[in-house]
């Protein structure tokens, strides 16, 4: 390049045009001008090949998007590309292939450690790299826990300050949750190889200073059908178009994993293997900062902090002044590469599951970025201003924003570690609550469930030694305190502890809410969602108190020994529909009562399942042995009795005791379908239950063989392309000749609008009610005025962002048996069926509207719109059934309090 400037420089160059004729010397200045622009580029740019314009891929790899090629490295250490094949944006990587980068770079430098923690749905690993310097590695155990010592209020002040002066800064790096959002695991691998090969300054001065943990790929399984997919559809010729197949993913999307979850609502709730490694190893190192890479539509520029309201106001105030801060950082990172980028105008990080939302709970600063791309993204996009958006760009734009926030954090290593520090101090805490009371259900519920996730990220949970009574056990349903009696074996979380703002953030019964227009849902309370005997108190909790290690499990096993009558499973127990499934399994015959029953001082509920061996003769030799297994595997326990006759309610071969048979089901999917609700459906009934189910396209249904189904489960959807007039006729047909459906969410409202079944919505039976007068029909109202800037602010007020309403139940009815008289009902719209006489109401509203919002927000024009209504109803036709649920009862598979009432839908309800 020094060459190239001393030979080609301006003033030689005016000084060799004089005499010419004035049009040539502005040629040749101009020439030189561009002979100087490309002499100041970096010699890496220069020795690439120049692209071939007639290529087929021609664009691809646009000459200003390079990373860092100025920067000296060490040869050993393997590329990207040497080890991939391909430059970054030229293709996207299989999973398997970034393993095969990871496990090169980490042979062949010494700056990483890598390691497996855990696996995916499908067997995919899934790994987290440790990058710092050697030094730093020599030390790594020593590390991490001087950096748990900060948040342990129990290590003296001095010890602190010590471990500030001379530790790391703690950077998590999370790329991919959303498998579709492809171009984020590619630049972890470049973000990797800087680190790892760089030997200039100030990735040195990075390397010594922090402990960059970074993984490339958060839902391996969901990133491969993408990759897989896009593969199979891209042209030879490279296609910018967005309405090109290459542009255009088919159903469900690669966005989510194997059971189509979003993954990146999953943080707290720990369903998913994904998760639950993941978090495992986050809370072995509670990161300063951590960053969560996204993508979104290929129309919209990058994205970087901060985000809009509503924020948790449980987070210090700091927190934002450190959001921002991380933002301008990658603002001025992309100033200076002329990126296009916007901040503040979208994404709320209220809800606590987000990969942005979660590590703030634990002392990090959490954050997003969101790149332009997505789905429709492919290797190149033409966007609706005619530029266009390379794969290599979205990579590079990550690039930057990552080194920009690994800079910083090291910039303000002793101050992001007073932040971290002060963060876990209980004395910082806000809260009027000081403890937390969960009644011990024995397993019957979900507060096992519950216990497990909250040790699961650290939190104290202790027990009572004794009994105690508590003057003011404010009550979950309506808020209010009351004198309330605990007995010893109670689960108690006090909110004084280092953990207070995620103990808070997750089990209060409502959050602070700045505004009602958010991203997400409104309410996500733990013992609400899980449907949990449960209070809390403001006064402080006098009685011995023990210790709680790991959650305890339900009892199980075989009670009683060798049955002469009968074996008994309750059905009021969190397992019994997995037991019903393996004893079909088993081949036995069932029967379920539709009555409660006693004998020997326990009661058993409605819907507990009956073996008698008078009816299952053919299995007398083996099933006490299956019974045992059953019990083991399922997690239940089983009941031998020695009689029929009970001392109260109904014997066990009463009439009221009624043979359930396995049914074949069909769970509609694809096209049309809501794929996040058909695969809660899906693994509630595949993993969960362990039951069976048939999943069949929707664009097979008009080919269906009905006969070979007794039960059809539609998830919501847009059903009114599925079936025309005759299509609902004859699924009519079907039901009346003994088909159950089952109608969830927006289904329910179609089975009502389509006519298969005689009822009406709440809306359509408020507008009935609320018919208007001609001349009110003709006022000019304020709404017709409101400003355009508004109106986003205007339609959020109409919606229902997930709210918790208060929900009743006939327990007498065989779609509720196993869930008591009273449950929190998870609403997203007004959807709701009016009650008639037409229909039997298993599940309505709380009437009163004052009432019936119980956590989150709802206008309260929404609120009397559905109090009274029904979330759940049964119309029977002929010798079958249509069951409306018009809520998600396993929303996200945490809002699982109402999961029963799909359950007993698919399972009892055909045998009743």
């Amino acid at each position: 390049m020094l060459t190239l400037r001393s030979r080609f420089s301006l003033s030689a160059f005016q000084s060799a045009s004089r005499g010419v004729a004035p049009l040539l010397a502005a040629a040749l200045l101009l020439l030189a001008a561009a002979l100087l622009l490309l002499a100041a580029l970096p010699a890496s740019v220069l020795a690439q090949d120049a692209p071939d314009p007639l290529a087929h891929d021609a664009g691809l790899l646009p000459a200003y998007f390079q990373f860092d090629p100025d920067v000296p490295r060490d040869e050993s250490i393997p590329s990207p590309e040497s080890v991939l094949g391909y430059a970054a944006g030229e293709a996207y990587t299989l999973h398997a292939h970034v393993v095969d980068y990871i496990e090169a770079l980490t042979a062949a430098s010494p700056r990483i450690g890598t390691r497996q923690i855990g696996q995916s749905w499908e067997g995919r690993p899934l790994h987290v790299m440790a990058i710092t310097s050697e030094a730093n590695h020599a030390r790594m155990n020593d590390i991490r826990l001087a950096n748990l010592k900060l948040a342990d209020p129990a290590v003296p002040a001095a010890e602190k300050e010590a471990i500030k002066a001379e530790n790391p800064v703690i950077v998590w790096l999370s790329y991919n949750v959303h498998g579709n959002e492809a171009s984020s695991t590619e630049t972890a691998m470049q973000v990797a190889y800087r680190l790892a090969s760089a030997t200039d300054a100030r990735t040195q001065e990075w390397m010594d200073n922090a402990v960059v943990l970074i993984v490339p790929s958060m839902n391996p399984d969901g990133r491969d059908r993408y990759v897989n997919w896009y593969r199979s559809a891209q042209s030879h010729v490279l296609r910018t178009n967005a309405s090109d197949l290459e542009h255009d993913e088919p159903w469900p999307g690669g966005r989510t994993n194997h059971y189509w979850f979003d993954l990146n609502r999953d943080w707290v709730w720990l369903v998913h293997p994904e998760s639950q490694g993941r978090i495992a190893m986050y809370q072995r190192w509670l990161p300063q900062v951590h960053t969560d890479y996204h993508e979104q539509g290929y129309n919209a520029n990058y994205f970087t902090m901060p985000g809009q309201p509503p924020r948790n106001l449980n987070l210090p105030a700091a927190y934002d002044d450190w959001a921002d801060r991380f933002g301008r950082a990658n603002a001025d990172a992309f100033d200076e590469a002329q990126v296009n980028y916007f901040t503040r105008e979208a994404f709320d990080f209220f809800y606590p599951g987000y990969g942005s939302s979660y590590p703030s709970l634990f002392g990090g600063i959490g954050m997003l970025t969101e790149q332009g791309g997505h789905s429709r993204g492919g290797r190149a996009v033409e966007t609706n201003d005619g530029y266009v958006l390379t794969l290599r760009q979205r990579i590079f734009d990550h690039y930057e924003t990552s080194l920009a926030t690994i800079d910083l954090a090291v910039r303000e290593r002793r101050a992001l570690l007073d932040y971290f520090q002060e963060f876990y101090s209980p004395q910082a805490r806000e809260t009027a609550t000081t403890a937390y009371l969960l009644p011990d259900d024995g397993g019957q519920g979900y507060l096992y469930d519950v216990i497990d996730i909250l040790l699961e990220h650290g939190v104290r949970v202790e027990r009572l030694a004794e009994d105690v009574t508590v003057r003011d056990a404010h009550d979950y349903a309506t808020g209010e305190p009351a004198q309330a009696r605990f007995d010893a074996g109670t689960f108690v979380v006090s909110t004084d502890q280092a953990r207070h703002i995620f103990i808070e953030t997750i089990m209060a019964r409502q959050m602070e809410i700045e505004d009602s227009v958010m991203y997400d849902m409104s309410s996500w309370s733990a013992p609400i969602a899980y449907n949990l005997e449960a209070a809390w108190t403001e006064s402080e909790l006098r009685a011995e108190m023990e210790a709680v290690s790991e959650a305890p499990s339900p009892r199980s096993g075989v009670m009683g020994g060798p049955a002469a009558y009968a074996y008994v499973v309750d059905w009021e127990q969190r397992h019994a529909p997995k037991a019903l499934a393996a004893l079909w399994r088993a081949g036995y015959n069932v029967r379920s009562a539709t009555k409660t029953f006693a004998f020997g001082g326990t009661t058993y509920g409605r819907g507990s399942l009956v073996v008698l061996l008078g009816r299952n003769r053919d299995k007398a030799a083996d099933i006490h042995r299956d019974m045992q297994r059953i019990a083991d595997h399922a997690g239940v326990a089983i009941q031998a009795f020695n009689t029929g006759r009970m001392d109260a309610g109904i014997d066990l071969a009463s009439s009221s005791s009624r043979p359930v048979k396995e049914p074949r089901v069909a769970l509609v999917v694809d096209d049309g379908v809501s794929s996040y609700t058909a695969g809660q459906l899906w693994l509630l009934f595949d993993r969960w239950t362990e039951f069976g189910v048939d999943r069949i396209r929707s664009g097979s249904l008009s080919r269906l063989d009905w006969s070979e189904y007794d039960v059809l489960l539609l998830p919501g959807g847009s059903y009114g392309g599925m079936f025309d007039s005759s299509a609902v006729a004859a699924l009519g047909d079907w039901v009346r000749s003994g088909g159950t459906v089952v109608a969830t969410e927006s289904a329910a409202t179609w089975a009502v609008s389509s006519g298969l079944v005689k009822a009406e919505t709440a809306n359509e039976w408020k507008k009935k009610k609320e018919k208007k007068k001609d001349a009110e029909d003709a006022e000019l109202k304020d709404s017709y005025y409101t400003r355009y800037e508004a109106r986003e602010d205007s339609s959020g007020l109409k919606r229902i962002p997930g709210a918790a309403m208060l929900g009743h139940l006939d327990d007498s009815h065989p779609l509720a048996f196993g869930v008591g008289r009273q449950l929190y009902a998870l609403k997203f719209n007004t959807s709701a069926i009016a009650p008639s006489d037409n229909l039997q109401t298993v599940g309505w509203y709380e009437p009163d509207a004052t009432r019936l919002l119980v956590s989150g927000y709802a206008s309260e024009e929404n609120q009397q719109t559905i109090a009274g209504h029904a979330f759940a109803a049964v119309q029977n036709m002929g010798s079958g059934r249509v069951v409306l649920l018009t809520d998600n009862t396993q929303y996200r598979m945490f809002w699982v309090g109402p999961a029963r009432l799909v359950q007993n839908a698919v399972m009892l309800m055909p045998g009743m």
